[in-house]
């Protein structure tokens, strides 16, 4: 295991000057999509090494002077605010593996965009969450997902490579027992794996007053060992809940990445992630930004938007003090680098293409893998 600095990046279209919309404006691409939704990852490490994720060994991480500072996540969130962006979730690797995790909810959680305060959710193993949920709380943090792909603890430890389900399981305890609803638990479903716990889990779910949520197993292995064959698919997934709930679909979807239906009349719900075979690309409103100051506007997308060389440029970038930056942008008064920075979030989107083309005989999967990408 080591840490190098890693470099994917292309060059990227900027967008022409006639395109450009002034700071403040809605992130808006070609194809009418408006941007509310930011990910960010905090690290690409993580305490487990999914099989559909990371290689067993062998993994080289990030550097950590490669790593965004906390000072630079939060003036890059405020930027997306003040221009629409209403959600940022956490993501990783595994967030709460980076030390100041909670300060990070707590300076984005008191951010204010144009509609009020912003929301921060996190995606999670949950393996840390019954020492850090009660900070994490206190920080403002409003939603959370847990990733659980099996009840088994011989699946679990053959999945993960590592035998960590009771801490998983206590950390799903911990989220039901705290304030956090929706509480989300997310599975990827793989045949000969876990597709023979579509039931369990989501009684599972119930039973933790959780929403499960199955994703469709998709390219973005480290390995790049993905196998179409091995991916249960959106239907089969309802087939194998069907036989067993009455499910009733759940309207307004909007940009939510998940398809939901209500189990039994409700009040309980369940979720597909159907990336694969039923594309949700024409709703798309989120963009992300790596651990090493990436941004990219497609979770499949082979290129992404360095800030890196803008942040570097400039040594006061994040030296406001978080409030005193809010009064200059609610001013119109912007810092030459954070004008860059805002037009490097508009070139990445107005480039954003209109769907990952997945099932295209040209599509290539992105070099890196999902810990380096962000969930």
């Amino acid at each position: 295991m080591s840490a190098v600095p890693v470099t994917i990046s292309r060059r990227p279209r900027l967008v022409e000057p006639q395109l450009a919309a002034a700071p403040g404006a809605p992130l808006v691409d070609t194809h009418g999509r408006v941007h509310r939704d930011l990910r960010i990852s905090l690290t690409d490490k993580c305490s487990l090494r999914c099989t559909y994720c990371m290689p067993a060994e062998g993994n080289e991480f990030l550097e950590k002077d490669s790593i965004l500072t906390t000072d630079q996540i939060v003036r890059i969130a405020q930027l997306a605010a003040a221009s629409g962006i209403t959600t940022f979730r956490l993501t990783g690797g595994e967030p709460l593996l980076r030390r100041d995790a909670a300060d990070i909810v707590r300076r984005i959680s008191a951010i204010e965009g144009p509609n009020g305060r912003v929301q921060v959710a996190m995606t999670t193993n949950g393996i840390l969450l019954p020492r850090m949920l009660p900070q994490l709380i206190d920080a403002g943090l409003d939603r959370l997902n847990v990733s659980i792909d099996t009840l088994r603890r011989d699946r679990f430890a053959a999945l993960t490579r590592r035998d960590k389900l009771d801490e998983v399981l206590a950390g799903i305890r911990a989220a039901q027992a705290s304030s956090l609803r929706p509480l989300k638990l997310n599975a990827v479903a793989m045949r000969g794996v876990n597709d023979d716990e579509i039931v369990e889990l989501v009684e599972f779910a119930m039973e933790h007053d959780a929403q499960m949520r199955f994703i469709e197993q998709m390219p973005l292995d480290a390995g790049h060992t993905w196998d179409r064959v091995q991916m249960v698919t959106r239907e089969e997934i309802l087939e194998a809940l069907g036989a067993r709930f009455e499910l009733a679909p759940v309207p307004g979807r909007g940009g939510a990445p998940a398809e939901r239906w209500t189990i039994d009349g409700g009040p309980h719900t369940v979720g597909v992630i159907a990336s694969v075979t039923a594309p949700f690309c024409g709703n798309c409103d989120r963009l992300r930004l790596t651990a090493d100051g990436q941004l990219r506007n497609c979770l499949f997308s082979t290129s992404e938007y360095d800030l890196m060389p803008i942040l570097r440029a400039d040594a006061s970038f994040a030296l406001d003090a978080d409030d005193a930056a809010r009064e200059r942008h609610a001013a119109g008064n912007w810092t030459g680098s954070e004008l860059a920075v805002d037009a490097m979030l508009r070139s990445c989107i107005h480039n954003k293409l209109p769907g990952h083309a997945i099932n295209d005989p040209s599509f290539l999967q992105p070099a890196r893998g999902m810990n380096a990408i962000g969930g």
